[in-house]
């Protein structure tokens, strides 16, 4: 079947699911219908083979699966992977953050910004309502004070006049929009830094505090989000740590315990529950402290720009403003952590008398010992650099344990030994754990791969990265990559360009003295009113190719054996008599020299 088909197939499944499930009354959005969809194919034990295509049949049965697990009731599974879809759905980056509240902030104030760079006031009225709409965009822009306070507004013109008085505003209007809204965040900037140091100066010589300059919102958003999310940290790890303990126990073979009142099943999915709420708790937490940390270095380098100004009184700065925003996150991932196991787990624990805790750092006989383990590469703390950063997989947690222990997720214990295998690292939470992946490692991954496919919610969970590229039969041939999170692999490389790749570029016409492309010009200028004269060669002649092959002359030469020469007089006769006689006697006389002479 081709691509275009199954892709309308598939659009076809959820758009039914969809529409069944708001039938009955469950709120079901596409991207988790079609998550859906793709975790019942995947599962082994629901019989869709990649080898045949969907009948009509399977794709019933295809949906009657999907409806049962979406209208499922006390599911963990679903309540994790609803959790895991809203995070991703709803999380952002805090550039990204930054990014859509400054778009926010320009939109609010381009009507504002528009109707001060198109105005063209000329009478005194015009001019007045133009320069009271710079204020208004200042203090609008700063976001320091209302214009609507009578108090802010004066002060803020009484700081703007100082910079800008109003007899500028002829120059202003006969620059380019784009620079008018330069000049007006300069302005902006100026005015605020002048506003910030004027209340700075009320304090007196008390050194400054810019922490009390700070708007109410920012304090304590501060304050409260930290606080809030340490609590609802500590009380998801209370969760985890009970959750594990019961689990270790009841899939424990070598400890006999009577039936518990939760299926182990349930207990399982709930622990996945509990653990992907901590991380998504633990990305925040890093989020907020980043904030609070990056607030806190604004804090002393305006505090030192403010002991600079006081000194000199005369430098007028743009002070740096930091914005923290309490998101919504926290409040709704709490309503997809499923609490109502909470009672019969404590009762559990108390009467096994479990023993609830993180885990411990490892003993140096607990070390894997490299020179035991040489055919893998293995690194510690003390020999590798950045230990702590080093990106873990499956979350961190031991993927031994994971297989042999009936989905059990624990945390893996990185100073036992980090392997790394086919560039990725796993860490254990045992010795003998880690040995034994180490023997064979492959076979763990794709076990672990397969316990995935039977609990969709690990494949977030754990970031099994190759879920996403997976495709089991030829309906299902997309894993909607909106909700499986593609890796972002960085790593620094370098390239060097050779110098001159061609060795010998000569163009012989080219020409860089201008002067004598010059006389080529004229050179060429002259031979128009010249007359066009044609010769004859060789591969023109009666129109085709003529040769000819000659032989040069021998070199002749003659050997005597002695060389002789002789010279006799030259003989001369005179003859006397002959012109204009007829008959007359002719006198002849020799006149040969003798031989003698």
């Amino acid at each position: 079947m081709s691509q275009a088909r199954a892709e309308s197939l598939l659009k076809s499944i959820t758009g039914h699911i969809v529409q069944q499930c708001a039938v009955r009354g469950h709120a079901v959005s596409e991207p988790l219908a079609a998550f859906m969809v793709t975790a019942v194919v995947l599962d082994p034990r629901n019989g869709f083979s990649a080898d045949r295509t969907l009948t009509k049949e399977d794709v019933q049965k295809l949906q009657e699966l999907c409806l049962d697990k979406l209208w499922e009731e006390c599911s963990p599974s679903l309540d994790t992977i609803k959790m895991q879809l809203y995070f991703e759905m709803n999380y952002a980056s805090r550039r990204e953050f930054f990014e859509v509240i400054h778009q926010a902030e320009e939109s609010k104030l381009s009507p504002l910004c528009r109707e001060i760079t198109d105005s063209r006031g000329k009478t005194r009225g015009e001019l007045d309502a133009l320069y009271r709409k710079i204020v208004t965009y200042i203090l609008l822009r700063s976001a320091m004070g209302s214009p609507t306070d009578a108090n802010t507004v004066e002060e803020a013109t009484a700081v703007l006049q100082s910079i800008f008085p109003q007899t500028e505003l002829g120059a202003f209007m006969g620059l380019l929009k784009r620079d008018q809204e330069q000049q007006l965040d300069e302005l902006t900037m100026i005015v605020t830094g002048i506003r910030l140091f004027n209340e700075a100066s009320k304090r007196g010589e008390e050194e400054v505090n810019i922490h009390e300059l700070m708007p109410a919102a920012l304090k304590e958003a501060l304050a409260v989000t930290s606080e809030r999310i340490e609590n609802e940290l500590r009380v998801t790890q209370t969760l985890v740590y009970r959750y594990t303990a019961v689990l270790e126990r009841l899939t424990n073979p070598e400890v006999q315990l009577g039936q518990a009142d939760v299926p182990v099943t349930l207990l399982r999915e709930a622990l996945y529950n509990v653990r992907q709420h901590e991380v998504f708790l633990k990305m925040l937490q890093a989020d907020a402290y980043f904030c609070a940390k990056r607030v806190e270095i604004l804090q002393r380098e305006v505090s030192s720009q403010m002991k600079l100004l006081k000194e000199a009184m005369q430098a007028k700065m743009a002070v740096p403003t930091a914005k923290v925003f309490v998101s919504v996150l926290m409040a709704v991932l709490m309503l997809f952590l499923l609490i109502c196991l909470k009672k019969k787990i404590t009762a559990f624990v108390i009467h096994a008398g479990l023993k609830c805790g993180c885990l411990s750092f490892c003993l140096p006989d607990d070390r894997i010992d490299p020179v035991q383990l040489k055919t893998q590469e293995w690194l510690f703390p003390e020999t590798t650099a950045s230990f702590n950063e080093l990106p873990l997989q499956y979350n961190g947690l031991c993927g031994y344990t994971l297989v042999n222990r009936d989905g059990l997720l624990l945390p893996g214990n990185p100073n036992i030994g980090v392997l790394k295998h086919k560039e990725k690292l796993y860490v254990f939470t045992s010795k003998e754990a880690a040995v034994k992946f180490a023997f064979s490692p492959d076979s763990f991954v794709s076990e672990v791969a397969e316990k995935a496919k039977c609990f969709p919610e690990l494949i977030h969970l754990l970031k099994l990265q190759q879920f996403s590229c997976l495709s089991l039969c030829s309906e299902v041939t997309t894993l909607f990559s909106g909700l499986v999170v593609k890796p972002i692999i960085k790593c620094e490389s370098g390239t060097q360009t050779e110098i001159h790749p061609v060795e010998k570029n000569i163009v012989k016409s080219y020409e860089w003295n201008e002067w004598e492309l010059r006389r080529k010009a004229l050179k060429l200028a002259d031979l128009l009113s010249r007359v066009t004269v044609s010769v004859q060669t060789d591969l023109s002649h009666m129109r085709r190719e003529n040769a000819t092959q000659t032989w040069l002359p021998r070199n002749a030469a003659c050997q005597s054996k002695r060389e002789g020469a002789s010279n006799v007089p030259k003989p001369q006769t005179y003859v006397a008599g002959l012109r204009g006689q007829r008959g007359a006697h002719v006198v002849k006389a020799n006149l040969t020299r003798p031989v003698d002479d």
